[in-house]
């Protein structure tokens, strides 16, 4: 019998102005989410990753300590627990991108992993750009500490890798090495930063690592900052660097397909880029 995982992609426009009060807009947005993850599940999505701050806007387009008040624990906090009881109503695996504290002044841009009402651990972003204008994220993050760990759930071995980690292809290899089958990049990226890469980067990972991506970026525009168009475009792509699904532009959207595992299989025994891999020869690119 085919291994046919049928996963979920949500992607969706800023539904409060960021000008609102914090708590408002995180209310919003997670009631928003709440409702897209039910659409993603008629599909029969079984396996569904949100964006990057899926809860707030992209709010490291200023620098305002104002933005500290959507960070929570994680596993403990009220936006995990109340998505780890989504997960169990809808039997599926859920990459819930959260803005983490673990001590106050202290905070991470994670990704939680559910597993219908489990806990199964967390991703910390490990690469934290500072580009201007509009993306001042060591503002507000620190670097991941927890490396690149895979999640093994019931359907597929699950890595995550967040927004501008994807610019970096050896943490894609390691989540590789660790055993990924599916990695997910939620992010929030815009048009004439990293447009021209967006379907470039994510599908040479894939095929250079022989696994799954899903890749996710927010629609839109974010007022008032406007730092660019979030241009959208969610998409999954296979172990051979093809797209086989693709979101809307500039509107939320539900991107669901069929990944058949049996297809990780088949690409690595034709490319055997993990038994020809020289490590040994590699120092360069880790000497500081």
């Amino acid at each position: 019998m085919p291994r046919i995982v049928r996963a979920g992609l949500i992607q969706a426009t800023l539904c409060e102005p960021a000008t609102s009060s914090v708590d408002k807009i995180k209310l919003a947005m997670i009631e928003k989410h709440e409702a897209l993850i039910a659409r993603a599940v008629d599909q029969g999505a079984q396996m569904i990753c949100l964006q990057e701050l899926f809860y707030g806007p992209y709010f490291c387009a200023e620098q305002e300590t104002k933005w500290y008040d959507l960070t929570e624990r994680v596993p403990e906090g009220p936006t995990t627990q109340r998505f780890l009881e989504i997960s169990k109503k809808h039997g599926i695996v859920l990459v819930l991108p959260v803005y983490e504290v673990e001590h106050t002044g202290i905070y991470y841009n994670t990704a939680a992993v559910l597993e219908a009402g489990n806990y199964l651990g967390k991703f910390r972003k490990m690469h934290i750009p500072q580009v201007a204008p509009g993306f001042w994220e060591k503002f507000y993050f620190r670097p991941g500490n927890l490396g690149y760990p895979v999640f093994e759930t019931r359907l597929a071995q699950v890595g995550v890798y967040i927004c501008y980690d994807r610019h970096f292809p050896e943490g894609a290899r390691c989540l590789g090495l660790n055993g990924a089958e599916i990695v997910f990049n939620p992010s929030a990226t815009v048009a004439g930063l990293s447009e021209y890469l967006w379907k470039l980067e994510q599908p040479a990972h894939a095929a250079a690592n022989g696994y799954f991506v899903g890749a996710i970026n927010r629609p839109g525009w974010e007022e008032p900052w406007r730092i660019g168009e979030f241009y959208g475009q969610s998409y999954f792509c296979d172990p051979r660097g093809q797209m086989i699904a693709t979101g809307a532009r500039d509107t939320d959207d539900i991107v669901v397909a069929d990944l058949d595992m049996d297809m990780i299989r088949e690409v690595r025994n034709t490319w055997q880029f993990y038994r020809d891999r020289r490590p040994e020869t590699y120092g360069a690119i880790t000497a500081l």
